[in-house]
């Protein structure tokens, strides 16, 4: 006859259970409650706060939202929302592309190079952790303004292609580190060049710290509002997270709606992408953190 577990030993882990829940659902709670909000009409959006469920389920802010309200046109062809989620992708896209190129070049260095003054390089890299962006604001709008490239994607594109991020940079070192050496040892052997063993060794094996870096850039820039702000002048070239700036306005009022909407509609990328990616994720993150 099998003997019954006593009960405390079900009650802690239920007990767990239910906190975690609790508090997943605290968090998780502001953007359930913008999803629902934009099934509600924006007069009643705020009188209502209280309440989650829509009383009536309204689907013009979605209509409004793509179309911007007034069906915007240039040059005779009509401007939706999805023009702007293109921009973000095309942005995102190629600059997260550039950061991996350059990222990986330069951590393979620090990994498997032997150069003079590598440990003072490496050093100054992460320094540049410790430097808030918005000081070198100034000066980088002033260099990209002497370009001429302002009014354009340029200066937030064509720097991710020289490794300017030491964060990347360092994830990925510390990644490669956790690479046995005897792996370059062997393919020495059988003839493999430095940067042979780069393309055909290191690289393959560091897919999960490259797919990190990538889903962090590329959330990163989708998300930039900044950078836009400051060197993309016409509405056309704007991302999802600057033309979402155009439903406020404060001489007019604000479409609470069509924003909630929309916003809802720009985290669906990163869902889907996190949920396809968050196995490397997690993987990355952990085996890159053994070796510092």
């Amino acid at each position: 006859m099998m003997r019954k577990r006593p009960m405390r030993k079900y009650i802690k882990p239920l007990i767990g259970h239910i906190l975690k829940l609790s508090i997943g659902i605290i968090m998780i709670y502001p953007l359930i409650w913008m999803v629902m909000s934009s099934f509600k009409e924006t007069s009643t959006i705020f009188h209502s706060a209280g309440r989650l469920i829509p009383e009536s389920w309204d689907f013009s802010n979605w209509t409004r939202g793509w179309t911007l309200g007034t069906g915007a046109r240039v040059r005779g062809v009509p401007i939706t929302f999805g023009t702007y989620f293109w921009n973000s992708f095309w942005y995102a896209g190629v600059a997260t592309l550039g950061t991996l190129m350059s990222s990986a070049l330069v951590a393979y260095s620090f990994s498997r190079g032997r150069f003079f003054g590598k440990r003072v390089l490496f050093i100054l890299m992460l320094g540049t952790l410790m430097l808030p962006a918005q000081i070198l604001m100034i000066p980088q709008f002033l260099w990209f303004h002497t370009l001429g490239w302002v009014g354009s994607y340029r200066p937030m594109i064509v720097p991710a292609f020289f490794a300017i991020s030491g964060f990347f940079i360092y994830l990925i070192t510390n990644f490669m580190n956790g690479i046995p050496r005897e792996l370059d040892e062997a393919a020495k052997i059988d003839g493999c060049s430095f940067y042979g063993i780069f393309a055909r060794i290191i690289l393959p094996l560091s897919v999960p710290a490259l797919i990190t870096t990538g889903l962090f850039s590329f959330i990163w820039r989708w998300d930039d509002f900044l950078g836009p702000l400051l060197y993309v002048r016409q509405a056309r070239q704007f991302p999802a997270s600057l033309a979402l700036r155009m439903f406020a306005d404060p001489t007019v009022g604000t479409d609470w709606g069509a924003l909630f909407a929309m916003s809802t509609l720009s985290l669906v990328p990163m869902v889907v992408i996190f949920i396809f990616t968050q196995k490397y994720l997690v993987e990355g993150i952990s085996t890159s953190g053994l070796k510092g």
